[in-house]
């Protein structure tokens, strides 16, 4: 028997879900939920042997419920529902150990065969958007190195405050340092990675995985 939870907080994908797995012989739906603090709590007091999360939820995203469900060490195989193969989504889903990712465009049966194959320990993702996924999770490793080696952590911090769209002012302000010395550090930041301006800036950001 495969004991499930499942979690979307649309009404009709889920009463579909739990009828859908109501004519399968080996599937109990031991819970079926509509946010995601409820759907970690029934993860929490039912320890089922696989969990189908909706991707987008109220409260906590699948995403967010999959990494606490990790970091309780909860046991429960997890499955992800998206409407769309999303290069962070798959980022997220191979850092944590994600075992399924389902689009649910997909037909019905596909998410029946992909909770048993993870279920029996198998994966279930889509192979070109995992392969992309690790290709960016090890640029962006690469590009941490990198950045480590030429900034200080500092000067770091300040970079993804001013890719993030803050201006000087409200650095200095975050940083409690003056606007002149946010300036200075721009300046010193712009020489060492070899860019000239807050445009540059924020597409070398986005190559190293600091935006």
């Amino acid at each position: 028997m495969i004991r499930l939870v499942i979690a979307d907080d649309h009404p009709l994908i889920l009463n579909g879900l739990t009828g859908l797995f109501s004519f399968e012989e080996d599937f109990e739906v031991l819970a079926s939920c509509s946010n995601g603090p409820d759907a970690l709590e029934e993860i929490r007091r039912h320890r089922p042997d696989v969990a189908v999360l909706d991707i987008r939820m109220p409260g906590l995203t699948g995403i967010e419920v999959a990494r606490r469900v990790n970091e309780e060490k909860l046991g429960a195989r997890l499955i992800l529902l998206t409407a769309a193969l999303e290069d962070e989504v798959m980022v997220d889903a191979v850092m944590l150990g994600i075992q399924g990712v389902v689009l649910k465009e997909m037909a019905p049966q596909f998410l029946v065969q992909c909770i048993r194959k993870v279920h029996a320990g198998e994966q279930w993702l889509e192979r070109r958007s995992a392969k992309q996924a690790l290709e960016k999770l090890l640029k962006r490793e690469a590009g941490g190195r990198e950045v480590a080696g030429l900034l200080t952590q500092r000067e770091i911090e300040l970079v993804r405050m001013a890719a993030g769209g803050l201006r000087n002012k409200e650095i200095a302000d975050k940083l409690c340092i003056s606007e002149g010395t946010v300036k200075v550090h721009l300046h010193n930041i712009y020489q060492k990675i070899n860019v000239d301006g807050r445009v540059a800036l924020l597409r070398y950001a986005q190559e190293k995985g600091l935006a």
